[in-house]
């Protein structure tokens, strides 16, 4: 019979007296105990309830106890409820446990009870125990991981009311079990055999996939032909076993060094200021620094167009905490400051985070920081870009800008921020301390003792918290360790803030000055969430631990930085509670403070169990080997001490982090500081018999090793050491990041081994991924179910339980995701979906990341004569154990190889590099209760060691030592073949290295090769003896791993250090046969690494062979030395090297240029050596450099020996020279080609006719795509693709149909910026000509023709912009679509890829840009398909605007000419600022062609083989040649300001050999974008003169120019490219006009040569337009006109229609380079890697045998056009009134106008004043008159004034045409009121209303929707506008209309018929009929008086007179009433 009991014993710790009774809960059937009466602490129940069941008990049904206080008369009163998971019981039918209960708030509570619990199933099976061991281990991991993590946890939220608001605490039971812990029961597998037990971690992933042939291909021992394994990424990483963990590779810390960076502001204007008439300035603040635009007056809506630069040069994180902060300022001057607007605030990192790091165009919106409740008070738009070292930046093309006037769409906000950001109450709360250091002195102490008499703690610490440029402080806790706060830190901001980081210091309060203690950066974007189901910032309450500098104080504390925050902390500081917390502000409540100002209150305390339990943890760690300590450190003993947190430090822990009253509690002794560091070695028992802590390990003297590194000899006794420690049990977070953690790394381990396989073109990369995709769905299906467990826990912080809601969110579409893509992967997919991948994993390690800290990381130190030396860090929640796997941290109970490194500062560059010591280490940490398991992770075989004092009693007590007792013997084998790109040590430029191989305590070195970076060393070192202890079988899977260290051999001196790699050998234990598929091991590669930066690959195998009984003679044999030359040097075994066949290496001697001086003589008589695998060729000798630096003989060939296996081949090193007098040869410089691939010549293949594989080199023609040259698809294919609009190219193949063809250069690579260019033929341009309409953006045509003398180069040039512009953007719309179909395929699950895809994969194809060219084809004058009718902007020919450099976009003109950079001297690193350039002492030019022999006949059989150059046939001749170079300077953009005023005066200099051209003269005044539109000629004799210079320099009044920036061209491989970069192709052939042909050769003759150098037949001209070059047919027009019109037949076009396609020519076909301007950075050598701007520019070349070119194209500047705006302004309506009457209170205004054009305010115009307007009705007809300068093309008037009484010259500015118009109230003793105003953009403004009715606000508001016009085109407009002004509310009210009329005139019709202003002479406008009342009532008062009165009061007067009559005639009437009466009746 199957029943539950629980024996209910007592409940302790009770409060008060008095009776108690308990409610036992099961299965909903409750029991109640006897009542308890009248007991104080401990009610003792003794009574047991028990339960038959009839079904199992299933593990999670729960048990619940209620304890109450017992009342007769009143309802009992809950005391508080325990809650179980019954688990564990039903595993093991027993269980005794005491746990405390829970109140209702869910805190725990002392209270606790102790219970039994037994379980008795049917059979028996539960409660059968062994040793502690289970006999067969449930392999349910779900159901352990469970009991772990619930059943333990008192209380799941079913009936114990529990919240899940609630922290975990104390739910951890005590078990007490006779010497056992239950825990005992959970030793995972161990019983399993061990070899199965490795056999599940690590068979390599590419088993776990699905290729079932890869497998059966191992089977069966066949291998695939190159089992060249995997780089050396994945030899080391990937780690085979579950013993040990990966080491880590990067050794030295990456924050902390300070860079150089560079932000760049535009700040162009403001709109819609809030305020009336104000004079703005913009205020940009970057940290400290400050800058000011300039002030515009009386607007508010100023454009500003100014450029500022800040330079820093800190480390990376201080500057992405930097704030920018932009201001409007209002009326600013010299002596006061002015008011404030409104500011915008944002971090460096949110600009820098932006895709190119840069804002562009982008308006900020300003809001008020001291009033919250006001709304947006404007908008500043500008551009913000950052950029670091090697960034950058591609600046949207800067050409006439459209105005960006949608600002709701343009805002300067990151992806995916609202646009209304509300204020939001930031309250970081902080609430106590622990743990501090010391930060004073002892002997200040001791003084304070002497005098106070007291001991105080040393520190007085306060909190700063930092956020969004603001700064609060708590109060200064004085002299207190663990001070205690309880303060909130508020912050008002915008919420989402735009600053990603709060920083949280503790700081000691010093007289003198405060310093850092600790530094915690809270990354807001971790604790909060943006989604649908996201959540506010929230943290905590938690701990956040502070790590810095060593905790013992000294004055001057170099690693100061480290208390910071800046780079990696090296020991524990202290640890501070604190919670975040957000509230959105309701801005409208009436009592909201209004001011941003921080504020600092006090709050309530919390309880200490707020953040959880504080439960007993251990840390284990044993040292199984201590090598490669530094020889600096000296011979000194060395211990090596371990601390968690304080625990364990004990030099300088002083405090502990749990006070005193805890440990006693707990039943501790509290030690000394002192006692503890005499004995600390010595262990203290305490009554449990359990240890405090060894922390550190006894001092052992070090062995040397060699004369690099000591080592310690352990040897069978393996030190251990063990810490107790207390803390908040917050397990649960770091198992979640451990779950995270893990699935990320397997992942980034598959895609490694993912782009290795492509990388090395194997087979199938896309199994692999597949491979990846399934790891990572099925990864995170099994987070969510074991975190799922976690949800219904009693819950921690806020921030826990939405984190987890949202990870599990996160990963659960992960899962999915990986599903969907997994199915979607093919072989040409595979890029896109790496690529999507390589998200997942950003993403997963980001979520992996735990805001909220737990438990401290573990440092370990490396100590010598009490100091500390060196330390390692390692995260704590990587050694945290957990009974579930998934949880248990990556280095739990396994054995890492650890490197120890300096501290701080001096672990910097060099320094860094050197490992200061290796550790062997092994590491656990968990609960105390769990420790029974924390040995079972060492190799087995060793015995415990105690400690001599303890009692024999003590079975718990951790070891002191281990001893292996087994040890096994091997031999290693290294095989060092080679090595390449090693890092040139040497002044020469080149290095001696050797190599040094660290395995165990052994270490050997190779020979030294001098003077090479790829040296080949071809050598086996053998380690006999090399002893290991552990079992035989586990050190098969886990071998230790190999360090290799390389060095340069120095005569004098200390050999340098030039990298380290890291290796795992191939294991042969004594029973396994040496043969196949494992041996002979494979030559790999392993990256070397040098500090955080690769320095090369070295090429080696390793195998470790196990010594048996037979010892030395069972192994495979050595065969001896065979060379004799190199004595006793063993060579690499046959079956190891490589196979090797012969090769022939052709080389292509050219030249030498820009050879500097060596010793400071110059190169005089050079000579190129080349030599590769040990054999070689030299060039001859040049006999004069100066006179020609060119080769006499071309080419020479050498055959060499090298492997089959490509990726195998050695380097080829090219040195060049100079051959000194008397025999001396002396080095000038060296290169080294690392591969070779490139140029192995492919041969023919005859039957396609696709030129790409034509026989030339791999390099060879190629079209760009990829970013890269690689071979293009047949033409065929490319161009059936091609949908086709009319009126194009038809090229005919030969038996295709015809097809449409574009002149494409498309760049298929997601980075880049395509350029599309569509061409049409000329018949159709020529009708064009004749209906020639221009259709501009309002949409208005225009309908004067376009004249074709209004056409020059720049129209040319700005619509090639407006081109490429489209492009952009369609390359953007194509872009965001293919995003989206991304999306929505992977959501269709769309298994079957349809073909047309593939053709749209790339990123951008042909195809997009075509569709989405038709927004362009109106700019190209296509009628699209005919079907839309549209008018067509007039042609204009067009040139390619590249945004690059012309070389990037064509290889570098290296399509058979290479140029090889030749070093010498020391490299540099990062650090130090020597960059390669500086390096470079001239360059090789040259090429290379490798083939294997024998060659086929063919090649050599061919027509006109020239045996002499073998490969390189057809090459030009290298004797000097003269060229005329022709250099076109269009203009600069964004030059780095060079002058204080942030602007420069740039001039251009330009340099080619001995001749320079300066154009000092025409420098440009106080220009960042100048505009130089300038040709220069110089004449130039290749190769002597071939590196064109091109320099900005800044002109300065006084002093020298400074150089702002320069840029190069190699002028030499441009005129010899096959691509033809002498003169661009335009597209199309002119004789006069702005697109006159400008190359002295006409298209036909280059056609000519072109066919007769490539051996083509052709060109054929036919009749009807066509033309036959080899099989292509072309078509196009034939006829030209001339000046005068008259038509011609010509073959021009037809000619120049095959050059712009002479690509798709078969075999010979090259893009020939399009006439084009390319944009080329300017970099100055100062700064380097930062760009200081750019250039644009082109250079034509022609040689001087040729005939002479016309004359140089004109590109000077446009002129600004003159022209004169009339405006006559008639009536004014319905302004409004602003004054009060004087006599009668009646409202009126004085009304007048005021007018100017922006950029122009002091030439502001008024119309005189309309006085006493009561309606706001005003007549003026007034006339202003603004002359102005315009550029059309530009649309922007041209301003020239000087900026100040001192400027030296002009300036001149381009600003929009706006013209301002505002009405005013003119008052006499005040100043005047602004009543509106409008600005009108003279392009595009709204048509005005007919009538005044009609005018109305929308005219303002809805300005994007309405037409507009420009009175450009229709010249004169008339209407009404209306003006606004904005009111207290910030809506725009409407203030007035006002009737005016604008008239545009040119210059000369000005002159012709000119108009007076106002209404003055000439054309005078009549006066306006005013009412009577407009005028002054204090010149005419009797005037005023009679309109005053007879106006208004006309009638009120006459019946004021009338009643005044009346009652005048009434008194008389009573007065004289009387006496007649008397005299009536007295007497007639």
């Amino acid at each position: 019979m199957m029943a539950l009991m629980v024996h209910m014993k007592t409940v302790a710790h009770l409060r008060g007296k008095g009776d108690r009774i308990a409610k036992v809960t099961f299965r909903g059937l409750s029991f109640y105990s006897r009542v308890a009466e009248n007991c104080e602490d401990v009610a003792r129940f003794n009574e047991v309830f028990r339960w038959p069941i009839a079904s199992r008990l299933d593990g999670n049904e729960m048990l619940e106890i209620q304890v109450y206080n017992y009342s007769k008369v009143f309802s009992n009163r809950l005391v508080g409820t325990f809650c179980m998971v019954l688990q564990k019981v039903a595993e093991e039918g027993h269980l005794e446990l005491t746990d405390t209960l829970i109140d209702d708030n869910n805190t725990s509570i002392k209270t606790s009870v102790t219970i039994e619990i037994r379980y008795q199933s049917m059979d028996g099976k539960v409660g059968v125990w062994s040793d502690g061991e289970f006999l067969d281990v449930p392999d349910d991991r779900d159901g352990m991981f469970a009991f772990e993590t619930d059943s333990l946890l008192s209380g799941q939220s079913h009936g114990s009311g529990m919240s899940p608001g609630q922290s975990l605490q104390g739910s951890i039971p005590t078990f007490r079990k006779a010497g056992k812990g239950v825990f005992s029961a959970m030793k995972l597998g161990k019983i399993k055999s061990s070899k199965d037990d490795h056999k599940r971690g690590d068979e390599p992933a590419v088993l776990d996939m699905e290729d079932l042939d890869r497998k059966a291909m191992r089977l069966a021992g066949a291998l695939d032909p190159d089992t060249i394994s995997l780089a050396s990424v994945t030899a080391v990483t990937t780690n085979v076993s579950n013993k040990r963990s990966k080491p880590d590779i990067k050794m030295e810390p990456s924050s902390g060094r300070p860079v150089d960076y560079q932000i760049n502001i535009t700040v162009i204007e403001a709109r819609q200021l809030i305020g009336l008439n104000m004079d703005p300035v913009v205020c940009v603040e970057i940290g400290d620094d400050k800058k000011y635009t300039s002030m515009k007056e009386s607007t508010n809506c100023p454009y500003y167009n100014e450029y500022f630069v800040f330079d820093f040069h800190v480390p990376p994180d201080v500057m992405f905490d930097k704030i920018i902060k932009l201001s409007v300022i209002h009326s600013k001057n010299l002596l006061r400051s002015g008011t404030l607007v409104g500011t915008f605030k944002m971090d460096v990192g949110t600009v820098y985070s932006q895709p190119e790091h840069q804002f562009y165009h982008k308006w900020a919106i300003l809001a008020d920081p001291e009033d919250i409740t006001a709304g947006c008070k404007g908008y500043v738009k500008c551009d913000i870009a950052v950029v670091g070292k090697g960034d950058n930046i591609k600046t949207p093309h800067k050409a006439n800008e459209t105005d960006e006037d949608d600002i709701e769409g343009n805002l300067l906000l990151p992806e995916g921020i609202p646009v209304e950001r509300q204020w939001a109450r930031f309250y970081v709360k902080i609430y106590r301390a622990e743990g501090l250091p010391k930060m004073n002195t002892s002997i200040m102490a001791n003084v304070k003792k002497a005098f106070i008499g007291e001991n105080r703690d040393l520190v007085d610490p306060y909190v700063q918290v930092q956020f969004a440029g603001q700064k609060g402080k708590t109060s200064v806790q004085k002299s207190s360790y663990e001070p205690i706060w309880n303060e909130q830190v508020v912050f008002t901001e915008l919420f989402p803030p735009l600053c990603k980081r709060i920083k949280v210091q503790i700081r000691d309060s010093d007289k003198v000055n405060d310093v850092a203690i600790g530094t915690h950066f809270v990354d807001l974007r971790k604790i909060s969430n943006e989604g649908d189901k996201g959540f506010l910032p929230t943290l905590g309450p938690a701990w956040a631990n502070m790590y810095g500098s060593t905790r013992q104080y000294t004055l001057m504390d170099e690693h100061q930085d480290l208390n910071d925050g800046l780079g990696e902390g090296v020991s524990f500081r202290a640890r501070l509670l604190l919670s975040i917390a957000v509230e959105i502000l309701d801005t409208t409540s009436p009592e909201l403070m209004s001011s941003t100002e921080v504020q600092v209150e006090g709050v309530s305390n919390i309880s200490e169990s707020a953040t959880g339990k504080i439960d007993e943890f251990f840390l284990f760690g044993s040292f199984l080997e201590a090598t490669m300590i530094d020889r600096k450190i000296g011979d000194k003993a060395i211990s090596f001490e371990i601390t968690i947190g304080n625990y364990g430090n004990q030099i300088d822990g002083v405090s502990k982090p749990l006070s005193a009253k805890k440990k006693k509690k707990d039943g501790e002794n509290e030690e000394e500081e002192s006692d503890l560091i005499q004995n600390s070695s010595e262990d203290e028992a305490d009554e449990d018999g359990d240890l405090v802590s060894v922390s550190s390990t006894p001092p052992m003297k070090p062995v040397i090793t060699d004369r690099n590194y000591f080592h310690l000899p352990y040897f069978e006794k393996k030190p251990c050491v063990y810490i107790k420690s207390w803390w908040q049990d917050q397990r649960r977070r770091l198992y979640n990041s451990n779950m995270m953690d893990k699935i990320a790394d397997k992942l980034e381990e598959g895609l490694n081994d993912v782009q290795e396989v492509i990388k090395t073109e194997k087979a199938f990369p896309e199994r692999r991924l597949r491979g990846v995709l399934e790891e990572l769905s099925v990864g995170c299906s099994r987070f969510v179910t074991l975190a799922n467990k976690d949800v219904n826990q009693a819950g921690r912080t806020k921030l826990d339980r939405e984190r987890l809601k949202s990870c599990m969110r996160e990963m659960d579409s992960m899962g999915q995701q990986a599903k969907q893509i997994r199915t979607q992967v093919k072989k040409n997919t595979i890029r896109d979906k790496l690529k999507l991948v390589q998200n997942f994993l950003q993403r997963l390690r980001f979520l992996a990341d735990e805001p909220q800290h737990s438990i401290p990381d573990v440092f370990i130190w490396m100590m010598s004569n009490n100091k500390r030396i060196a330390y390692a860090r390692i995260p704590s929640k990587d050694i945290l154990y957990s009974i579930v796997d998934e949880e248990t941290g990556k280095d739990c109970g396994k054995v890492k190889a650890v490197f120890l490194k300096l501290p701080g500062k001096k672990g910097f560059g060099p320094a860094g590099w050197t490992v200061q010591a290796k550790l062997e280490l092994y590491l656990w940490l968990g609960l105390n209760k769990q420790k029974k398991d924390f040995l079972s992770g060492l190799p087995n075989g060793f015995e415990e060691i105690k400690s001599a004092k303890m009692g024999p009693c003590l079975h718990s007590v951790p070891p002191v030592s281990l001893v292996y007792n087994m040890k096994q013997v091997f031999q290693l084998r290294a095989h060092m073949y080679q090595a390449r790109s090693l890092f040139a040590a040497d002044s020469s430029g080149l290095s001696d290295p050797f190599a040094r191989v660290f395995f165990s305590t052994h270490s050997q070195v190779t020979e030294v090769l001098s003077e090479t970076l790829c040296p080949t060393w071809d050598q086996l070192l053998v380690f006999d003896d090399v002893e290991l202890f552990g079992e035989a079988s586990e050190l098969r899977d886990d071998p230790p791993i190999i360090v290799v260290e390389i060095f340069d051999q120095d005569t004098v001196g200390k050999a340098e250090f030039i990298g380290r790699a890291f290796a795992k050998p191939t294991i042969k234990m004594c029973d396994e046969h040496y043969g196949p598929p494992r041996f002979p091991p494979q030559l790999e590669y392993y990256q070397i690494y040098r500090g955080n930066c690769t320095a090369g690959e070295l090429l080696a195998a390793f195998e470790l062979l196990q010594v048996g009984q037979g010892g030395m003679a069972d192994l495979p044999s050595l065969e001896g030395p065979t060379d004799s030359e190199r004595g006793p040097i063993l060579p690499v075994p046959l079956g190891i090297r490589p196979v090797l066949s012969r090769y022939r290496i052709e080389v292509l001697f050219w030249g030498l240029r820009d050879l500097k001086r060596i010793n400071l003589a110059q190169v005089d008589r050079p000579r190129v050596d080349i030599e590769c695998a040990g054999r070689g060729v030299q060039s001859v000798l040049i006999q004069n450099y100066k006179k020609n630096p060119n080769f006499s003989i071309l080419v020479k060939w050498f055959e060499v020996d090298l492997p089959e296996n490509e990726l195998l081949h050695p380097p080829l090193n090219i040195r060049v020279v100079d051959c000194r007098a008397f025999g001396r040869y002396i080095l000038v410089g060296s290169h080294a080609v690392t591969s070779l691939r490139r140029f192995i010549y492919s041969t023919p293949d005859k039957t396609s006719n696709n030129w790409a594989t034509a026989a030339k080199l791999m390099n060879g023609y190629m079209v760009l795509t990829n970013g890269g040259f690689q071979p293009r698809s047949s033409p065929s294919l490319s161009s059936r693709t091609l949908s086709r609009p009319a009126g194009d190219i038809i090229v005919n193949m030969d038996a295709e149909p015809s097809v449409r063809k574009m002149d494409t250069v498309v760049k298929l690579d997601a980075m880049s910026d395509a350029v599309v260019k569509v061409d049409m033929t000329e018949e159709e341009s020529d009708k064009e000509k004749k209906k020639k309409k221009k259709k501009k953006k309002g949409g208005v045509e225009e309908e004067d023709e376009t004249n074709e003398r209004v056409l020059d180069w720049w129209s040319k040039y700005f619509a090639s912009i407006e081109t490429l512009k489209e492009t952009l953007r369609a390359q953007d719309a194509a872009q965001a679509e293919a995003e989206e179909r991304e999306d929505l395929e992977i959501a269709a699950e769309a298994a079957d890829i349809k073909p047309d895809d593939l053709l749209l994969k790339g990123s951008k194809t042909k195809e997009k840009s075509k569709e989405k060219k038709s927004s362009k084809d109106k700019k190209k004058g296509h009628a699209a398909d005919g079907s839309e009718k549209r008018t067509v902007k007039a042609r204009v020919d067009e040139l390619m605007v590249y945004d690059k450099e012309l070389d990037s976009e064509f290889g570098n003109f290296e399509d058979w000419l290479h140029t090889f950079n030749l070093y010498r001297g020391k490299a540099g690193d990062d650090d130090e600022h020597t960059l390669d350039d500086d390096r470079i002492v001239g360059r090789f030019k040259g090429s290379l062609c490798m083939y294997k022999l024998p060659l086929s006949e063919e090649i050599t059989r061919e027509t006109g083989f020239d045996p002499s150059m073998g490969m390189f046939q057809s090459i030009p001749r290298n004797d000097p040649i003269n060229v005329l170079v022709r250099v076109y300077i269009v203009r600069a953009t964004d030059l780095h300001p060079a002058d204080i005023n942030g602007k420069a005066d740039p001039y251009i200099v330009i340099k080619l050999g001995k001749s320079e051209i300066k154009d000092k003269e025409n420098y440009i005044s106080k220009q960042l974008n100048p505009v130089f539109g300038k040709s220069f000629d110089i004449e130039a004799r290749f190769p002597m003169e071939s590196m064109l210079t091109v320099s900005v320099y800044d002109w300065d009044l006084v002093g020298t120019d400074d150089l702002i920036g320069e840029t190069k061209i190699d002028l030499e491989n441009r005129f010899y490219s096959k691509y033809r970069a002498t003169c661009g192709i335009s597209s199309n052939y002119s004789v006069h006009g702005y697109n006159v042909w400008r190359d002295p050769m006409k298209p036909s003759q280059i056609l000519a040569k072109l066919c007769k150098d490539g051996k083509i037949d052709g060109p054929h001209y036919g009749p009807g337009g066509k033309v036959k070059v080899a099989n292509r047919i072309f078509q196009g027009p034939t006829e030209i006109e001339d000046e005068n019109g008259l038509k011609k037949q010509t073959e021009e076009h037809l000619a120049l229609t095959v050059l712009n396609h002479w690509e798709e020519i078969p075999r010979v076909g090259w893009k020939l380079v399009p006439e084009h301007v390319e944009t080329r950075p300017l970099l100055n050598p100062d700064k380097p890697g930062i760009e200081q701007g750019r250039i644009e520019m082109w250079v034509d070349m022609f040689p001087m045998d040729m005939p002479a070119p016309g004359p140089a194209i004109d590109i000077s500047p446009r002129k600004p056009k003159r022209y004169e705006l009339r405006v006559i302004i008639w009536n004014t309506d319905e302004v409004i009134l602003e004054d009060d009457d004087y006599f009668t209170g009646e409202k009126s205004s004085d009304i007048f106008v005021r007018g100017w054009l922006k950029g122009q305010q002091e030439d502001k115009q008024d119309t005189d004043v309309h006085y006493h307007s009561l309606t706001g009705e005003g007549n003026f007809n007034w006339r202003f008159v603004f002359p102005f300068d315009y550029l059309m093309a530009e649309e922007k008037i041209v301003i020239s004034k000087k900026e100040s009484m001192f400027s030296w010259d002009e300036t001149e500015y381009k600003i929009p045409p706006r013209l301002t118009l505002q009405v005013w109230d003119a008052d006499h003793f005040s100043a005047d009121d602004f009543l509106g105003a409008i600005e009108l953009d003279l392009n595009r403004f709204p048509r005005g209303a007919k009538t005044a009715k009609q005018c109305s606000l929308d005219m303002i508001r809805n300005e994007q929707e309405l037409p507009t016009i420009s009175i450009f085109k229709q010249k004169r407009v008339k209407g009404w506008w209306p003006f606004v002004a904005r009111d207290e509310n910030d809506e725009m009210e409407l203030t007035g209309k006002v009737e005016a009329e604008l008239h545009l005139v040119t210059a000369e019709e000005a002159e012709k018929c000119p108009v007076g202003l106002g209404r003055n002479e000439p054309d005078p406008l009549e006066k306006p009929n005013r009412p009577d009342t407009t005028f002054l009532w204090f010149l005419s008062p009797l005037k005023a008086i009679r309109y005053l009165v007879c106006n208004r009061y006309k009638w009120l007067i006459i019946k004021i007179v009338l009643a005044l009559l009346l009652l005048i005639m009434l008194g008389l009437f009573l007065y004289s009433m009387p006496g007649y009466l008397v005299k009536k009746l007295l007497g007639a």
